[in-house]
């Protein structure tokens, strides 16, 4: 069966099974990668294999394994990388919230940039480090900090949601050392300084018109605070009513945030310093270099600001009973998430294997029609159809790196960002983010879509727009 007829039966049986008959996400996404699995046939795995590289013995394997053995491999797969990421990440935010440091934080917080630059202030902060660090490792640590902005201005909780969600995936999608930019750079041969500067310029642009999109579907449309397994709306209330002196101090409070993102930040540096193998580097760089390849990890990096929140949600509740209650309501509502992104990835891996990719990359041969454009669609369709902008990345990245060879008329980085744009185009069902989104801020589907699809389909357009003005101005060939 073609790829494309796949992809769209696929598409309607989750969209059915979750708007008309109202399953459960999990169930609707597990059945429509099952169907996906079923009518993939065994060559078109076979080519998928062959095109990602495999070599014989391996494409022969996966073509004949049974669907049963694919779908539990990538379910494994999937929670494999972030499974734990969310446990730890529901634990922090619970801790933070139930404790009072996210109330103290967000105080400190008004106080240095005041209630109307808070936004602003939000965005920017996600856009500095989701360079480093996995968006949705980003919107775990700010999220507590989302939810008491909106205790204070409950008018604005749309707004500063988008604000996190704008800078955080225009950053990791543009500016390296962040895996997808870095190694698009790598494989069109662009430097990576020069993506740097590239990413950052395109990447503001792309910001600015998401902030804006922000300030009108916050006018349009009514996003309430929802209660959620870990935290209800009326306890955020009551930790805002408090006075500052019974909130814990800041540097504990805020410990839990910036420390993870500094580790994480630190062993992404390290490693682009130099391998901690390689001779050249010296003694006490590879020493720091292997400290932070440990603890610089973001699991281990998230375990030991899940620790100590842990120690300072059990000094300021002081019950064992309401502690292990905490703790087991924060871990109870992982799961779910767990669960649920998971099958997202699932899902996202059946489509791939149809060997979507292979179809898009045939696309390239009439790429001398307008290759911005090109390389922005080709990410665009890979990313809407399987749902790893990641994937997206590398793949475009791959059908667009015999362009570069050509007289273009404008430096290659400019084919690079448009790939990183592309790559923000379409988010939803298929994508982990798109569910840790819904699910931890207690959010139907359609207003995922409106908060969070739309706004990154504003953003990546806009960035096509300003690659192509920026590349007939400023070609810098």
């Amino acid at each position: 069966m073609n790829p494309y007829l796949i992809i769209i039966i696929g598409t309607l049986v989750v969209l059915v099974c979750i708007i008309k008959f109202k399953l459960h996400s999990v169930i609707s996404l597990l059945l429509a990668a099952l169907v996906t699995a079923v009518l993939t046939s065994s060559e078109l795995i076979y080519k998928y294999a062959s095109y990602k590289g495999l070599n014989e013995e391996e494409a022969v394997t996966l073509s004949t394994s049974s669907i049963g053995n694919r779908l539990a491999e990538a379910f494994g797969n999937t929670s494999g990388k972030i499974g734990i990421l969310i446990a730890l990440g529901s634990i922090i935010g619970t801790a933070l919230m139930k404790s009072g440091g996210a109330e103290r934080i967000v105080r400190s917080f008004l106080g240095l940039f005041g209630k109307n630059n808070a936004s602003l202030a939000l965005m920017s902060g996600s856009f500095l480090l989701a360079i480093p660090v996995f968006f949705q490792t980003v919107f775990y640590l700010m999220l507590p900090l989302i939810k008491s902005l909106g205790i204070h201005n409950p008018k604005k909780y749309s707004l500063y949601l988008m604000t996190v969600i704008a800078g955080g995936v225009m950053a990791h999608s543009l500016v390296p050392p962040a895996a997808g930019p870095l190694f698009v750079a790598q494989s069109l041969g662009i430097d990576t300084g020069t993506m740097i500067i590239g990413g950052f310029i395109i990447g503001i642009i792309t910001s600015l018109c998401g902030y804006g999109y922000a300030l009108w579907a916050n006018k349009k449309w009514d996003l309430p605070m929802r209660d959620t397994p870990d935290v209800s709306v009326e306890e955020l209330k009551a930790l805002s009513e408090k006075e500052t002196r019974e909130l814990p101090a800041l540097w504990i409070s805020i410990l839990p945030v910036v420390l993870p993102l500094f580790l994480i930040t630190a062993n992404t540096f390290s490693e682009i310093s130099g391998d901690v193998s390689n001779d050249s580097v010296s003694a006490f760089q590879q020493y720091w270099n292997l400290i932070f390849s440990v603890i610089g990890d973001p699991n281990i990096a998230l375990a030991i600001a899940a620790a100590i929140a842990i120690i300072l949600l059990w000094t300021r509740v002081n019950d064992s009973k309401t502690f292990q209650k905490y703790i087991a309501e924060s871990i109870s509502s992982a799961g779910v998430i767990i669960l649920i992104t998971t099958a997202g990835g699932v899902f996202g891996k059946m489509l791939e294997q149809t060997g979507i990719g292979i179809s898009l990359g045939n696309l390239a041969a009439s790429y001398q029609v307008a290759v911005l454009p090109l390389a922005f669609f080709i990410t665009a369709a890979i990313r809407t159809v399987q749902g790893s902008a990641m994937v997206a990345m590398v793949t475009a990245s791959g059908i667009m790196s015999g362009v570069i060879g050509s007289d273009l008329g404008f430096h290659p980085v400019y084919v690079a960002l448009a790939i990183g744009c592309g790559s923000k185009i379409f988010t939803w069902m298929n994508d982990s983010a798109f569910w840790i989104v819904t699910e931890m801020c207690a959010m139907e589907e359609k207003e995922t879509i409106r908060h969070f699809s739309f706004l990154s389909m504003v953003m990546g357009f806009s960035g096509l727009i300003a690659i192509m003005i920026l590349s007939t101005f400023l070609p810098f060939n």
